[in-house]
């Protein structure tokens, strides 16, 4: 071959990795991070309420003035599941945030923690909000759920348990679509893992899984899930000490070492498989899998905080009645769904009728608050101002809701 032929050949090729250019490198700066996150990022601070009955209920908050949203999370989640939201929703229009940790959930602590029954946690919300306000210049409320929270919320309307209560903003929960997923929740219980070697380990399955879409939640809200197993300490707790003692490894190891080409393929390949493999899960109805990497040298270090296959006899009395509870509501109520089909026939009559808004965001899961907290909160966003609850501070998209 002539010098001018290996000349042109030469230049045809990529060029080789040098340290900080390259695909190899471009590839390098997109493997995700699952370090835990603490909730000081996202909150201004948190107040551990405690109520008449001695029980102590943690209150993350955020804001001074307009409107309080008193987010209420799902089964099995914690008030850390609202942290993006209330970074963006607090950025968009005049309000303060309370996102509560559920009786045997997060950072609560409560005698009986067993009792999950709708009737009990309903009541901890109206005790909660008037021991943390008081009587006198209770703050207009909107109460916004998801999932369980959902159907929480509409029992505390219905219920008439906080007075100020102005709208009720219900996030991919319906009675009809609820009560018969009821029967292979149990199923889908078992599919998770019971442990965790770490922390890291817990956000990265949350986020194969398909528990939560969207990487940054997942870092600030899974560790409010879980609890240390030898201590019974929440997760949360362990996030500043674990990052110093991260930190501290990274000072006195050498500098990073490139890893080879074929790993980085090799983690890109495995994602793919994933992706592929929960996708056709998705269309035969099984939840999503991703197999833990276990190793023989560490112990299961984290479990789950709450137990959630041993509350199955409250299950069906959150959702027993829900649609006509939420429909008999006279205040301005906004549905927000995953998909259409989750409507159940007496929502679908009152849809049509006017009875609600409802706005539909068709590429989350089931956590659509944590995998898309900028189009929930500009849905809810726009349904405040349009109801003249609260004005904006900016200029922001502000979506169609359905009648």
């Amino acid at each position: 071959m002539s010098a001018l032929a290996k000349d042109i050949m030469k230049s045809k090729l990529p060029p080789l990795y040098s340290g900080g250019t390259g695909l190899a490198a471009r590839k390098i700066n997109r493997r995700r991070d699952y370090t835990p996150v603490a909730w000081d990022k996202y909150f201004d601070t948190y107040r551990d309420v405690t109520i008449s009955d001695g029980n102590t209920f943690r209150v993350y908050l955020k804001g001074s003035s307009g409107p309080l949203l008193l987010l209420l999370h799902g089964g099995g989640y914690s008030g850390l599941s609202w942290s993006l939201l209330a970074t963006t929703i607090s950025q968009l229009i005049e309000c303060q945030i309370g996102a509560m940790d559920f009786r045997g959930h997060g950072e609560t602590h409560c005698v009986d923690e067993d009792n999950l029954s709708a009737e009990r946690l309903s009541s901890d919300v109206g005790e909660v909000f008037n021991t943390l306000y008081g009587d006198e210049d209770q703050p207009s409320v909107v109460l916004v759920g998801h999932s369980m929270g959902g159907a929480i919320a509409v029992h505390t309307v219905y219920r008439d348990l906080i007075p100020t209560v102005i709208g009720l903003v219900v996030i991919d929960v319906v009675e009809g679509t609820a009560l018969d997923a009821l029967q292979s929740m149990q199923s889908f219980l078992r599919s998770r893992p019971p442990s965790f070697n770490n922390l890291s380990t817990a956000i990265e399955w949350c986020v194969r899984s398909g528990q939560v879409r969207n990487v940054e939640s997942a870092k600030v809200s899974m560790p409010g899930q879980l609890k240390n197993s030898a201590t019974g300490e929440t997760a949360t707790k362990e996030i500043h000490l674990q990052q110093s003692n991260d930190q501290a490894a990274v000072d006195v190891l050498a500098p990073r070492q490139v890893p080879p080409s074929d790993s980085i393929l090799e983690e890109a390949e495995e994602d793919e498989e994933h992706k592929a493999q929960n996708a056709a899960n998705a269309n035969t109805g099984q939840p999503s899998v991703f197999k833990i990497p276990t190793s023989p040298a560490l112990s299961s270090k984290y479990v789950w905080r709450i137990e959630l296959s041993k509350t199955e006899k409250f299950w069906t009395g959150w959702f027993e009645g829900l649609s006509n509870m939420f429909l008999a509501s006279s205040i301005p109520k906004l549905l927000l769904l995953a998909g259409v089909d989750r409507l159940d026939k007496d929502l679908t009559i009152g849809q049509m009728q006017g009875k609600f808004q409802m706005q539909v965001l068709p590429q989350c899961g089931h956590a659509v608050h944590e995998d898309d907290p900028e189009k929930v909160a500009e849905a809810i966003a726009t349904f405040l101002v349009r109801h003249k609850f609260t004005s904006a501070i900016c200029d922001f998209q502000r979506p169609y809701c359905a009648c």
